[in-house]
């Protein structure tokens, strides 16, 4: 089963940078989704960024030209460590919420029509928390 582990949040005033990894065990499937989602309290979960096995990318507008999608799949000789990035700069108040790290099976074309939608992705992380002080 694919495990998800976000780490990088924490608090950052407005303006900084902020970059969120997930480390998982390796997608066991050769055309894939990887997303970044966030919530905030009292709102709806809402798609941040999401990058297909091609290296196709999608962003929020709200992001756009502000954070930037990436992923490292550098093989050890033990195992395949894959990483997703979410490397987040401008950072505004507006910003501050749980981010989690989303993947499915898909292919690139599927990832480009359904990223934002969370409910199309079947392997979370547990989240983790930025905050962005005015």
């Amino acid at each position: 089963q694919v495990q998800l582990v976000e780490s990088g949040g924490g608090s950052v005033e407005a303006g900084g940078s902020l970059r969120l990894s997930c480390a998982h065990s390796g997608y066991p499937y050769s055309s894939y989704c990887l997303g970044w989602f966030r919530q905030a309290p009292g709102k709806e979960r809402e798609g941040v960024a999401a990058i297909a096995s091609d290296g196709t990318t999608n962003y929020a507008r709200s992001v756009m030209g502000r954070f930037t999608i990436s992923q490292d799949n550098s093989k050890t000789r033990e195992n395949a460590r894959n990483t997703l990035y979410l490397q987040m700069s401008s950072l505004r108040a507006e910003d501050t919420s749980v981010y989690y790290c989303a993947a499915v099976k898909s292919s690139a074309q599927y990832c480009s029509d359904f990223w934002s939608q969370g409910s199309r992705f079947n392997a979370w992380g547990q989240g983790t928390q930025v905050t962005v002080s005015s």
